[in-house]
């Protein structure tokens, strides 16, 4: 199954459709932004295209994007969490805070 990525920023989510960008909406990845990060929020892939590895298509287009952009990924939903575990090109996208929280001597 051909499937086409693109991000829809007016409904804050990345949306995987049949064959092109008019095709039916087989899967989104819903996502908040804030300066710099997106926090992938949820991803969730419709009746009939489960199993077809369309959320991990979806999912690796929606990091690529993000790249490009320069920005980072707060993996909130647990599918995108594990995509990124098992594909460590891209660990570097993940944000992790600089803040220590530690006892004061």
């Amino acid at each position: 199954m051909r499937l086409a990525v693109s991000n829809s920023p007016e409904h804050k989510r990345y949306e995987g459709r049949v064959e092109d960008a008019s095709g039916p909406l087989a899967a989104v990845a819903e996502y908040l932004l804030t300066d710099g990060l997106v926090v992938f929020t949820h991803t969730e892939v419709f009746h009939g295209y489960e199993g077809q590895g369309v959320a991990s298509r979806l999912v690796h287009d929606a990091l690529d994007d993000v790249r490009r952009d320069g920005r980072r990924v707060l993996p909130l939903c647990p599918f995108v969490k594990s995509y990124i575990a098992k594909h460590q090109e891209y660990a570097d996208l993940v944000y992790s805070s600089r803040t220590r929280i530690g006892s004061a001597d």
